[in-house]
C-alpha cells in the first residue's frame, strides 16, 4: 500500500528539483528525516543538478539503522539496477559497489568514523593504495546527509569547511566548474540555533488535526521523575520497568535506557532472574559484530520494537545504551531511563510512542550513571530541572514530553537548553596543508600527517577502543612464528578485515582478557601435553590451522598502515601480565588498533558481543560460504601445487606457512578473490577466465573511460586527457620483467594472464612507473598542451594508488640518474596538480581512470566484449 508523502517532504522535493539545497533540515524526531534519501533520488532522476552519490552518516554503529532500510527500499521499489548501494549491514555491507562507476547514482550509509576517515584520505581498514580512490569519490560529486548533526559538531564543522571554503577546491573558476561539488545537508531534531536557510516545519505542514505529522508532534508521552533512593541505579531501573509491565503480566514493550553497558547488563540480569523466562529480554549495545547485527534486528522486529510493529504476546524489554539513541527506529509503549544531558534525553524520548496514537509512560530516575563524567552529570541535572520546571502537565500531573512540547521548550528557553546540553568538544581547525599531507598516501611516514580522529570528533576523553576481528588462519610461520612486516602487510592487503567481521569495544576490556586468557590457554596446552606424555607437535590436516601448541602466535595488531603490525605469541601475552610496565606496553600496542585474533581464542558470544567468558571458537568467514562471497575473498590452507578448480575464485596471493630447509614451501595460505569482487590492485592482472593482450585491454579501458567522461558531462580537454591516459596506462607491462613475473605466453604482449604470479621475479618493478617513458614518446601525447601532459602522466603513474607523491623505480630499464629524475618529476607533478584541482579534485580525476580500468577488467572476467573487437588470446 502506498503512503502519501508528508507536506514537508513535497516542499523539500520541489526545492531539490530546482537544485536548491538548504543549509540544514531541522525537524522533530519521528517525522521521517531519512526520507530525504528518497527525495534526493527522485529529484536526481527527475533531472535535478544534484550530486550523484548520497552519503548518509549516522553517529552510532547500531544493530539496525533506518537509513539502511530506506536505502534498501529505494533500490527495490525503483527497480533501478544502476543504483549502487553500500551500507553497514546486509547484502550491501561494505560491498564497494559505489566504487564501480562514478557516473551512476549511489547511496552509501556509514558512521562518522567510517566516512570521515575515508574522506580525509585515511580510511580505517582501507589500504593506502585505495585511500585516494575512496577520498576522491567522497570528496566530489557527493551529497552528505549528516543525521543528528547536533551530536557531532566537530564533524559537522569539518564538512562545512570542505563544502564551502574555496581553499580545498580547484584554484581557477573554470576548474571549479569541472570538478563536481561536494554538498552538505545536516539533519537535526534538536539542533543548535543556526543562521542561514534552515528548512523547518511550517503551519501548512500541520494544519490538519488528524494528519500523521500532527499525531506525531502531539504524541502522548507522560513524563514523571522518580527520586533516587538507597538502591543501586540498576535495581531502580529494573524495578520501575517491571512495574510498567504490570509485574510481567501486561504484554507491553518497555525500553530501558542506561548510560553504560555495565548498568545495562546488570538490569538485564535482574529482570532475567525476576521473570524466570516469562518475558522477552534483549540487550541492545553498540559493541556487537556487524555480522550478527542482522539477527539482532530480526529479533527487535519480532519483539515489536521497530517503528510501527505491534507488541508481542508477552511483555518485552529492551535494555539499551547510547547505541539505541541514534540511527535506529526503536518504538516502545513505555520507557524508563537514567539522567543524561538534554540532547540525549530528546533522542531517547523520540523512541517511545513514536508514531502517536498511544499513551506512553516515561519514567526518569533522578540519578545519573556513576561513570558519567562530572561535567555531564551536572548538565544532566540541569536537564532534569529544566524539564521538571518548564514542561506543561497533563491532567494526571505527569509532564507533557511530546515532540511539540520539547520544541516549544527549546524555542523559549534556548540559553537554558545550552546549559543542559553536553558541552561541544574543542576541535582542531582544518587547513589545506593538513589535507595535502593526508593526501600523500604513498608515503609510509609523514611528520605532518596526524591521526584524523580529533577532526572527526574533537578532543574528547573517550576510553580507547580496540577493533576485534577473529580469523581461522593467521599469516605466521609454523616454525618460529616470525614473518616480515612486508609479508604480513601484503597478506592483509589481499585479505583485509571486512566490515562484517569487526567488533569495536573498550581497550581495557580486551587488555585484561588477553592476559587472563593467555594464562588459561597455556595451562590447557601444558595439561594436554602432560596427558599425551609428549609435546603436541604433530601435523594437522592441511585444511586446518596448525595446533596452537605449534603455532604459538595468537594475535596480530594492525595499525594505520597494513605494514604497521605487531605480532603477539602466547608467551608475549603471558609476559605482559608479569608487571605494570609490561601491562602498559600491551595496552599501548592494542589501543586504537585492529586486533586480529586466532578464532580458537574465543571471546565472542553467539549474538556477536565481546564475552571474556566465552571459550568456544568464534565463527569466521572461512566457515560460511555465503559470507566469503559477501566479503569478496576466501583464505585456504593448501599444499603447494594443488590448484583451485573453481573458476568463480582466482588467487592473487600466496603466503608460506611452512618451508623446508632450502626455503621451499611445504604449506601455504592461499587468498582467492571472488569473481564479482571490485579489486583494484595487482591481482587485477590475473584473470580467472582467459589471458588478454595489452592492446585489447587498453582499448577496452579507453572505451570505458570515454563512456564515463560522456556520462559525467562536459569535461572538455580534461576528458580527452583521461581517455588518452586510459589508452596508455599499462604500457609498462611491455617490459620483459613484467611478462615473466606474470607467466605471460611468448606469443604477444599481455596485460592479463592466468598466472601464476611470481612476485619475487617482479623485483619491485612498478609497471605504472615503467609506462611513463612510453607515454612521453606517444604522438597523441606530444601535441597536448603542457598542463594536460602533466595530467596524463600523473593519471598513468597513479592508477594503482601510488605517485602520491612517490613511486618505486626499482627494476626499470634506464640509467639511475634518468630514473631518479623521472621519479622526482612524479612528485613535483602531483604537487602541481594538487594546486590546480585541489586534493579531492585530483583524487576524483584519478578515480575516473581507475574505475574505467576496473570495468574493463570485469568485462574480461565476465566474458563480455567491447565493440566487437575481442582479440583471440589463444
Amino acid at each position: 500500500m502506498s503512503v502519501p508523502p508528508f507536506r514537508w517532504q513535497e516542499r523539500l522535493y520541489a526545492r531539490l528539483v530546482r537544485g536548491e539545497i538548504p543549509d540544514a533540515v531541522d525537524l522533530p524526531t519521528g517525522l521521517g528525516k531519512t526520507a530525504v534519501m528518497a527525495i534526493w533520488y527522485l529529484a536526481l532522476t527527475a533531472g535535478a543538478r544534484l550530486p550523484r552519490r548520497l552519503v548518509y552518516v549516522v553517529d552510532r554503529r547500531a544493530v539496525v539503522d533506518q537509513a539502511t532500510t530506506v536505502a534498501d527500499d529505494i533500490k527495490k521499489k525503483s527497480n533501478d539496477e544502476r543504483l549502487r548501494i553500500s551500507t553497514l549491514r546486509g547484502q550491501y555491507a561494505d560491498n564497494r559497489e559505489w566504487l564501480e562507476d562514478p557516473a551512476t547514482p549511489a547511496i552509501i550509509v556509514g558512521t562518522v568514523d567510517m566516512i570521515g576517515s575515508r574522506l580525509l584520505f585515511s580510511g580505517y581498514g582501507v589500504s593506502p593504495k585505495m585511500r585516494p580512490y575512496h577520498a576522491g569519490l567522497l570528496g566530489a560529486d557527493t551529497f552528505v546527509l549528516l543525521d543528528e548533526s547536533h551530536l557531532v559538531p566537530p564533524f559537522e564543522r569539518l564538512l562545512e569547511q570542505i563544502a564551502k571554503k574555496p581553499d580545498f577546491g580547484p584554484k581557477e573558476e573554470a576548474d571549479r566548474d569541472l570538478i563536481p561539488r561536494f554538498r552538505l545537508l545536516p539533519l537535526s531534531a534538536t539542533g543548535r540555533d543556526r543562521d542561514g536557510d534552515v528548512f523547518r516545519l511550517i503551519a501548512e505542514d500541520t494544519r490538519e488535526d488528524r494528519s500523521p505529522v500532527t499525531a506525531r508532534i502531539r504524541a502522548k508521552k507522560r513524563l514523571t521523575f522518580e527520586p533516587a533512593n538507597d538502591a543501586k541505579l540498576e535495581k531502580r531501573l529494573a524495578d520501575v520497568a517491571w512495574t510498567l509491565s504490570g509485574d510481567g503480566n501486561v504484554p507491553v514493550r518497555v525500553l530501558i535506557y542506561c548510560n553504560s553497558r555495565e548498568v545495562a547488563g546488570s538490569v538485564r540480569d535482574i529482570l532475567h532472574k525476576r521473570a524466570l523466562g516469562t518475558v522477552e529480554l534483549e540487550l541492545f549495545v553498540g559493541a556487537r559484530r556487524v555480522k550478527e547485527r542482522g539477527r539482532a534486528a530480526e529479533r527487535l522486529k519480532r519483539l515489536g520494537f521497530l517503528s510501527g510493529n505491534e507488541a508481542p504476546e508477552k511483555p518485552a524489554f529492551v535494555i539499551a545504551t547510547s547505541a539505541g539513541e541514534v540511527g535506529v527506529d526503536l518504538d516502545a509503549d513505555h520507557m524508563v531511563m537514567d539522567l543524561v544531558p538534554f540532547e540525549r534525553m530528546v533522542q531517547r524520548l523520540g523512541r517511545v510512542n513514536r508514531l502517536g496514537g498511544k499513551d506512553a509512560k516515561v519514567v526518569v530516575i533522578e540519578e545519573a550513571d556513576p561513570k558519567l563524567p562530572e561535567d555531564m552529570k551536572e548538565r544532566a541535572w540541569h536537564c532534569h530541572l529544566l524539564l521538571k520546571r518548564v514542561l506543561p502537565r497533563h491532567e494526571d500531573g505527569r509532564h507533557d514530553a511530546s515532540p511539540g512540547a520539547l520544541k516549544r521548550l527549546k524555542d523559549q528557553h534556548g540559553k537554558e537548553v545550552i546549559q543542559a546540553s553536553s558541552r561541544e568538544p574543542l576541535y582542531p581547525a582544518l587547513t589545506r596543508p593538513l589535507v595535502d599531507a593526508w593526501s600523500m598516501t604513498s608515503l609510509d611516514e609523514h611528520t605532518g600527517r596526524p591521526e584524523v580522529h580529533p577532526w572527526l570528533r574533537g578532543w574528547v576523553d573517550d576510553l580507547p577502543q580496540t577493533t576485534l576481528v577473529w580469523r581461522k588462519f593467521l599469516p605466521v610461520r609454523v616454525q618460529d612464528g616470525v614473518a616480515s612486516f612486508r609479508d604480513v602487510g601484503e597478506f592483509f592487503e589481499a585479505a583485509p578485515p571486512h566490515l562484517t567481521e569487526k567488533l569495536e569495544t573498550q581497550t581495557y576490556r580486551v587488555h585484561q582478557w588477553l592476559i587472563n586468557h593467555a594464562k588459561k590457554l597455556a595451562a590447557a596446552i601444558e595439561k594436554a601435553e602432560a596427558d599425551a606424555g609428549t609435546d603436541i607437535t604433530g601435523d594437522t590436516d592441511a585444511s586446518d590451522p596448525p595446533l596452537l601448541a605449534v603455532q604459538k602466535v595468537i594475535a596480530i595488531a594492525l595499525g594505520r598502515s597494513s605494514r604497521d603490525a605487531q605480532i603477539f605469541t602466547l608467551d608475549d601475552l603471558i609476559k605482559a601480565g608479569e608487571s605494570n610496565a609490561e601491562k602498559e606496553y600491551l595496552e599501548r600496542d592494542i589501543k586504537d588498533r585492529t586486533l586480529i585474533l586466532d578464532a580458537r581464542m574465543g571471546g565472542l558470544s553467539e549474538d556477536g558481543l565481546f564475552d571474556p567468558n566465552e571459550e568456544k571458537a568464534a565463527a569466521t568467514p572461512d566457515t560460511d560460504a555465503d559470507w566469503e562471497k559477501a566479503i569478496g575473498y576466501r583464505v585456504r590452507s593448501v599444499t603447494p601445487g594443488v590448484e583451485n578448480s573453481d573458476t568463480e575464485w582466482h588467487k592473487p596471493h600466496l603466503f608460506d606457512l611452512q618451508r623446508d630447509s632450502e626455503g621451499n614451501p611445504l604449506r601455504q595460505l592461499r587468498v582467492e578473490m571472488y569473481r564479482d569482487t571490485t579489486a583494484t590492485e595487482d591481482d587485477r592482472s590475473l584473470s580467472p577466465g582467459r589471458a588478454q593482450f595489452l592492446e585489447e585491454h587498453q582499448e577496452w579501458t579507453a572505451d570505458r573511460a570515454r563512456e564515463l567522461v560522456k556520462a559525467l558531462g562536459p569535461l572538455g580537454d580534461v576528458g580527452d586527457a583521461i581517455v588518452l591516459a586510459a589508452r596508455l596506462h599499462d604500457e609498462g607491462k611491455k617490459a620483459d620483467i613484467w611478462q615473466r613475473a606474470f607467466s605471460a605466453r611468448r606469443d604477444g604482449i599481455y596485460a592479463k594472464t592466468t598466472g601464476p604470479f611470481k612476485r619475487n621475479a617482479l623485483g619491485g618493478y612498478r609497471h605504472e612507473f615503467g609506462s611513463l617513458r612510453y607515454v612521453e614518446t606517444n604522438n597523441a601525447f606530444g601535441v597536448l598542451p603542457e598542463e594536460l601532459r602533466h595530467l596524463v602522466l600523473h593519471l598513468v603513474a597513479a592508477h594503482h594508488g601510488r605517485a602520491r607523491p612517490v613511486i618505486e623505480s626499482e627494476g626499470c630499464e634506464g640509467p639511475p640518474s634518468v630514473l631518479a629524475t623521472r621519479a622526482r618529476d612524479v612528485a613535483l607533478r602531483f604537487a602541481r596538480l594538487q594546486r590546480r584541482f585541489g586534493p579531492w579534485g585530483v583524487a576524483w580525476l584519478e578515480a575516473l581512470l581507475r574505475a574505467a580500468d576496473q570495468q574493463a577488467s570485469r568485462d574480461l572476467d565476465e566474458g563480455r566484449t567491447i565493440g566487437g573487437r575481442a582479440l583471440d588470446p589463444r
